[in-house]
């Protein structure tokens, strides 16, 4: 079993979290360790400059950035 590591994350991004992917993982810690993996793994597809800016734009309306 690996070790596991604490991160802090604001209360009211983690009720955000909770709330919208509540369904589909069952903690905000596997949410992020989900979304941990897939940024780390290697065959990721490069997103163009307009594909990249819309992604951080919904992030931030989402309250991630």
């Amino acid at each position: 079993m690996s070790e596991f590591r604490q991160i802090r994350v604001p209360e009211d991004l983690c009720a955000a979290a909770e709330s919208k992917f509540g369904n589909g993982f069952g903690s905000v810690d596997e949410l992020v360790a989900f979304l941990l993996q897939e940024l780390m793994r290697g065959d990721t597809v490069s997103l163009d400059r307009a594909e990249q800016e819309a992604v951080e734009q919904r992030l931030r309306d989402l309250g991630y950035m």
